[in-house]
């Protein structure tokens, strides 16, 4: 009997000892010896002259201050940042983000990750930024096309005797809503890809694994650092389908929707409670994330903050000076301001419906290939990502175009058919009805209706880029194209040849997943930059000085309708809707059938339609 107890306690010895020998990460995590600081910003978009532009009342010499104070008073602290830093605004596009880098370096950020408009300069410029600044990136999901990741996947910080993880997670999205071009060698081949997946699976994948290893490298905790976002339009690649889809984050910094969340509380896949955050956008707020000893996380969002670092706060000056003397000429004035936001809730009205602004600026594209370079132009357009600002009442600089239009695409003309105009115009508005799109496209030149009660007749590939028409009907309906010579509107031709202006993006390179023109004429490339182009139309209307010395550029009388004069129409309860509408050259007769069948039954039926 002796020998048998001593046996058995020889083998839970030994048992002991292999468990005692095993990876402690399964284990319970170890806890911080006092609570650790997260800051964390999203979506700046370069507004540094803040608190100018209303849009808050932080700048990067406050975040700089915040960090700094909290490690004075002993606080462990990092300044992490999810996203969309270094484009957005002047301040960040005459030096491809220089400047912006520089600021995040002197007020101490800790960690990135990339946000789809860190390409926007091309891709040898978004890889010396997050290859070889000072400030690390991390992104499991953006890798080159044979697979090797391009940054780390995730950064572990060894914080009060704790490790906490970031995994960083980029949005699929950046390929579209970037330029695809950028992502492609000079043959037209995927040189890099971002992890995504139709259903998202590739996504939670590629996260899941990066987690896993943080995890097994020694992670007590881990933090998704992402630029996902929770609009519905970027379905199934929020990060709510992210943790819905995944085990093992205890948090998740966002970006990407430029949505305030405070705190919200997010199942994972094994039902256990993630919390995800979200600063909203250009510096309104900075998140502040508390971890417990026990590692809990609590978060609030500061959206004031009395001190300033009086040495970034200067570098910021210094920027805003140049800027200013670089673009600060007065071109114009505006009587009334014109909208890209509505003045009532700050809501992207231009992402999904016609404003005064949009009208505006595609007239100042339509102007620039008519009447400046004296060419025929049929239709212009401009993308509602591509308006970044509102044009407020007051003076009008080259500053105020350069924010309104900061991306720096040019300008084109290209001959294009007739249903290469419909598939455009149907694939800017299939989202019309359900949420916002940068790819929503304001025009002139034409007039037409969206019938949000017909499902979009498109289809796109893993990338999210439009891959050919579907089988259904069109919701796009009742296109005319205006007629220059004789000022009347005329019935869009699918077999007809039409000259189209607008930029490079769109047009050339598939932003935002533009790519119906294969086989389209290039007429005429590199005419001018988006915000010069606006300064040109600004510079182009009648001046008269008022009393006070200020030029009346734009009127009241001209755009005064922030819902815009009508181009759009949008209809919601569709009569009698026809089962197909054209989809090809060879169906030009069934759609001429088609307006006479819908104006036959517009009619007869009552319609409730809403007008933008």
């Amino acid at each position: 009997m002796k020998n048998i107890f001593k046996k058995a306690g020889a083998a839970i010895l030994a048992i002991a000892l292999l468990v005692a020998m095993l990876p402690q990460n399964s284990a319970k995590a170890a806890n911080p010896t006092d609570e650790i600081v997260i800051l964390y910003t999203n979506d700046i978009h370069t507004y540094v002259d803040n608190p100018e532009n209303n849009k808050g009342k932080l700048s990067y010499d406050h975040v700089a201050a915040m960090k700094k104070d909290l490690k004075d008073a002993g606080k462990a602290v990092l300044l992490v940042d999810a996203g969309d830093h270094v484009q957005g605004t002047a301040y960040g596009s005459l030096d491809k983000g220089a400047a912006i880098v520089s600021f995040m370096e002197q007020a101490g950020y800790d960690l990135a990750t990339i946000g789809n408009h860190e390409f926007d300069y091309e891709m040898p410029r978004a890889l010396e930024i997050i290859t070889k600044g000072k400030v690390p990136y991390v992104s499991c999901n953006f890798k080159k096309a044979s697979g090797e990741t391009v940054v780390d996947a995730y950064k572990i910080f060894e914080l009060n005797g704790a490790k906490i993880a970031f995994v960083g997670v980029t949005t699929p999205e950046s390929i579209t809503k970037s330029t695809p071009k950028y992502f492609m060698d000079e043959n037209g081949n995927w040189a890099y890809v971002i992890d995504g997946g139709e259903d998202g699976a590739a996504l939670y994948a590629t996260v899941q694994k990066a987690v896993d290893a943080a995890k097994a490298a020694g992670a007590d905790m881990v933090i998704a650092l992402g630029h996902l976002g929770i609009d519905a339009e970027s379905a199934p690649w929020r990060s709510t389908d992210v943790i819905a889809n995944v085990t093992g984050l205890s948090a998740f910094i966002d970006g990407h929707s430029h949505s305030t969340v405070e705190c919200q509380i997010v199942k994972d896949k094994a039902g256990k409670d993630v919390v995800l955050t979200q600063t909203g956008s250009y510096l309104a707020t900075v998140g502040k994330m508390t971890i417990g000893k026990d590692l809990s996380v609590k978060t609030e969002l500061v959206s004031e903050y009395a001190n300033s670092d009086a040495a970034v706060r200067a570098s910021v000056d210094e920027l805003i000076d140049v800027v200013e003397g670089k673009l600060g000429t007065v071109i114009g004035y505006a009587e009334e301001g014109l909208f890209a936001y509505n003045p009532a809730d700050g809501k992207r009205l231009v992402r999904s419906e016609e404003t005064n602004l949009g009208d505006f600026c595609a007239d100042a594209v339509y102007y620039l290939f008519n009447d400046t370079e004296g060419l025929d132009v049929d239709v212009a357009i401009m993308n509602g990502g591509g308006i970044r600002a509102d044009l407020p009442a007051g003076p009008i600089t080259y500053k105020t175009c350069k924010t309104i239009h900061t991306f720096g695409n040019v300008m084109c003309l290209m001959t294009v058919k007739g249903q290469q105009i419909l598939d455009m115009l149907e694939w800017a508005y299939k989202n019309v009805g359900e949420s916002e799109s940068g790819g929503f496209l304001h025009t002139a030149g034409l007039k037409y209706e969206i019938h949000t009660d017909i499902a979009a007749n498109v289809v796109k590939d893993d990338k999210g880029i439009w891959a050919s028409a579907g089988t259904g009907a069109y919701r796009v309906q009742n296109v005319q194209v205006l007629n220059s010579k004789t000022g009347e509107y005329e019935k869009l031709d699918l077999t007809k040849n039409y000259n189209i202006a607008g930029t490079n993006y769109t047009l050339r390179n598939m932003g935002d997943g533009f790519s119906m023109f294969e086989g389209a004429t290039l007429v005429k490339d590199y005419v001018m930059e988006d915000y010069l182009a606006l300064a040109n139309y600004v510079l182009s209307f009648n001046k008269t000085w008022t009393d006070n010395g200020k030029v009346a550029t734009i009127t009241k009388a001209q755009y005064a309708n922030l819902k815009g004069d009508g181009r759009i129409t949008v209809v919601e309860t569709s009569a009698n809707t026809p089962d197909e509408t054209p989809k090809t050259a060879d169906a030009k007769v069934a759609g001429l059938l088609l307006v006479t069948f819908i104006a036959a039954a517009f009619a007869s039926v009552a319609t409730r339609k809403k007008t933008f």
